[in-house]
């Protein structure tokens, strides 16, 4: 079985260690995810500059691009990124009701973020061939044209973080083990049971 390693500034490859110490002075640590990306100093730029382009120049508001980020990530099944943007979506005073919608596959209460919910789910799982319908439901939500393709710019986000946690294993952050964090994917429920 092929192993990644979770790098430090300490033990990254040198064409990773900036990016890497730009991360940990953003975040205050190097989160295992952008340890594990290190190992290709593009992956880590890719992901890093779309995140923060996401963050920066969005017009969805942070919450709205929590609902996208969280739809994505249960999608995928990726229990680090659900904890983690648990944690996010708290952070920016996410109704906890939406933030349990999300984790459990339930409706969200609130209808503008259900659309926006159902539209980057579809989004993601079409591949893209989005039926008008939804894309005009989405529209008649109260978004805009500008933030379909927002979505498309956040799938793109969670595809490099999602799969790369897939593939590399990335271990949990400590701050991870907090109950009201944890989630388990369906496809490992049988397991923790």
């Amino acid at each position: 079985m092929t192993t990644f390693t979770s790098y430090t500034l300490d033990t990254a490859p040198a064409a990773s260690q900036a990016k890497l110490a730009e991360v940990a002075q953003a975040w205050g640590f190097v989160p295992k995810l952008h340890g594990n990306l290190a190992e290709s100093p593009l992956a880590l730029t890719a992901y890093d500059m779309l995140f923060g382009l996401v963050a920066a120049q969005s017009t969805l508001t942070p919450i709205e691009q929590q609902v996208a980020y969280q739809a994505i990530n249960v999608m995928h099944q990726c229990e680090y990124c659900t904890a983690g943007h648990t944690f996010l979506s708290r952070s920016v005073k996410m109704d906890e009701a939406a933030i349990a919608a999300l984790r459990n596959g339930t409706p969200i209460p609130d209808a503008k973020l259900q659309a926006l919910r159902v539209f980057t789910e579809s989004v993601v799982r079409e591949r893209g061939f989005v039926s008008d319908e939804t894309t005009d439901n989405f529209i008649a939500a109260g978004f805009s044209k500008a933030q379909v393709l927002e979505v498309v710019t956040i799938a793109a986000t969670k595809t490099i973080s999602n799969y790369t946690n897939h593939l590399t294993r990335t271990p949990k952050e400590a701050f991870m083990a907090d109950p009201a964090l944890v989630w388990v994917a369906p496809r490992n429920r049988a397991k923790s049971a």
